[in-house]
């Protein structure tokens, strides 16, 4: 059985992954009801944990002290789980296929022209084509990734949907779910996972495979 964390502690671990986000991104990314969310926020809000800013771009942030709230929590929960190996090991393999992400979403943005890097311009249907299918061979392999830790923790258990419906849209042709920010494009989404890893174990991703 996977382990479920407390809902207090997701809605601050989502917020530090997505670093300013409405309620309804927190709850996609963390797999709580909005409603619960908006809930729980308001809780942390009281206890100047998060903070709320309107305007152009409106959202919910944590404070200095959300962040030192998340961090004191961050490890008991993993222990809780009693997945630290099974986390490292994911970790390991998800780095294995990071490069390649790395290089797909590269190929993606700038293509060699008579061997000049240039602004890939997409009106290269042959191209893109291949590019789409490397991305797909990527997602192929950190799909067991992904299944693992949702086995393990309940929380990681959003990203291999949110990476398949971004693939799957990827190859129907909508193809700013590939790269684009501030949507759940497939690199928005990677990035994430990364993150996630990346706190979860406590490594800082400057010092990331210095050891």
């Amino acid at each position: 059985m996977a382990h479920v964390s407390d809902p207090t502690f997701l809605v601050l671990h989502g917020l530090r992954l997505k670093g300013f986000a409405e309620a309804e991104a927190v709850a996609n990314i963390v797999g709580l009801d909005t409603d619960e969310v908006d809930a729980v926020l308001k809780e942390l809000a009281a206890g100047e944990l998060v903070l709320r800013r309107d305007g152009r771009i409106s959202g919910w942030a944590l404070t200095p002290g959300g962040r030192e709230r998340h961090a004191a929590l961050i490890g008991p929960d993993l222990q809780e789980a009693g997945a630290r190996e099974v986390v490292e090991e994911a970790y390991r393999r998800f780095l294995a296929v990071n490069t390649d992400l790395l290089a797909v979403c590269t190929a993606w943005q700038l293509r060699d022209v008579g061997g000049e890097q240039q602004v890939n311009d997409h009106t290269d249907a042959d191209y893109d084509r291949q590019v789409i299918e490397r991305l797909v061979a990527v997602h192929d392999h950190v799909r067991p990734v992904t299944a693992d830790l949702r086995e393990a923790m309940a929380r990681f258990g959003r990203y291999g949907t949110r990476l398949r419906e971004a693939v799957e849209k990827v190859v129907g042709g909508e193809h700013d779910w590939f790269t684009k920010p501030m949507i759940d494009s497939y690199h928005t989404v990677w990035f994430e996972l990364h993150e996630d890893l990346l706190v979860t174990l406590g490594i800082e991703r400057s010092a990331e495979g210095t050891s």
